[in-house]
């Protein structure tokens, strides 16, 4: 049984293309409970608070319940949940789980595949990183759902790979220069703390060429990933008025771009696409923006 290809086809809920990471999320909490705990059962009561935490961070910007992906995981052949009335989840809804005392693990074949296998575990963690998160969030995300990937053998089995060269030509798109803040470093003659950001991430059919690309510094490039940051349709900087920085560094880092033009290529080169600009506003930007 090919368990890569199994979490590949987990059936998503789907609304004009919003993203739906909800069970990937489950899943890697899952795995990361594996680790410490192995197959044990995971009470609700337990996960709730954690798996809301793990979804208002790397979920969509509406709200989700945790109660969604710990019942419809189960239609997937994945995940069981079982309550003290018996095998069966009693539903997403909150009081529903609460009551019955409803707790879920990982289906005992994918358990025992995972303790036979060896690397198994880290495959499917980092196929679930990559098919569904940008890399900017990977290592901040297993943090979250306590997932430690540096023990877990990872042998990529990647079919789609990325183009080495993106960056190269990103970088030197923007002349070595981020497309926010103007930051330009340099340490014994190479680059450093400068980033090729994909606008459309990759994991959603970001293309790995110019027009879907930005130079950003490290933290702007965290933020761009995170929601915090994004693009107008004229290709002006828009910050989200969900952030909050009292600082005068959140101030002049963050806040103070507002409105203001992002940098532009080299003339001659590709200018971001309208196309992945509507993507990120709509999948990644925490809106409203900033007036």
């Amino acid at each position: 049984m090919d368990w890569i290809e199994r979490v590949a086809e987990i059936r998503r809920w789907s609304r004009g293309g919003e993203r739906a990471p909800h069970k990937p999320l489950l899943l890697l909490y899952a795995l990361g409970r594996f680790q410490r705990q192995g197959n044990r059962p995971i009470p609700f009561s337990a996960a709730e608070a954690e798996l809301k935490k793990l979804l208002k961070e790397y979920g969509p910007s509406r709200d989700t319940s945790p109660g969604y992906p710990f019942h419809h995981l189960t239609n997937d052949g994945l995940w069981l949940v079982e309550t003290v009335h018996g095998p069966g989840s009693p539903g997403a809804e909150l009081s529903r789980l609460r009551e019955s005392q409803a707790a879920g693990r990982l289906h005992p074949d994918l358990a025992r595949a995972l303790s036979e296998e060896p690397g198994l575990l880290g495959r499917i963690a980092r196929y679930l990183l990559d098919a569904n998160f940008a890399p900017s969030l990977h290592q901040d995300l297993c943090l979250l759902a306590g997932l430690d990937l540096e023990t877990a053998e990872i042998i990529p089995d990647v079919k789609k790979r990325r183009d080495p060269r993106f960056r190269d030509r990103v970088l030197m798109a923007y002349e070595y220069c981020c497309a926010f803040c103007s930051y330009d470093g340099w340490l014994d003659g190479a680059v450093v703390g400068l980033d090729a950001a994909h606008v459309r991430w990759w994991a959603f059919d970001g293309p790995d060429d110019v027009a879907n690309g930005l130079c950003l510094c490290a933290i702007h490039h965290k933020l761009f990933d995170k929601g915090v940051l994004g693009l107008t349709g004229e290709r002006a900087i828009a910050v989200s008025a969900r952030f909050v920085g009292r600082s005068q560094s959140a101030r002049d880092m963050v806040l103070s771009l507002a409105g203001r033009p992002a940098r532009s290529p080299q003339p001659g080169l590709d200018e971001v696409e309208r196309d992945h600009i509507d993507w990120h506003r709509h999948q990644v930007f925490r809106t409203p923006p900033r007036g």
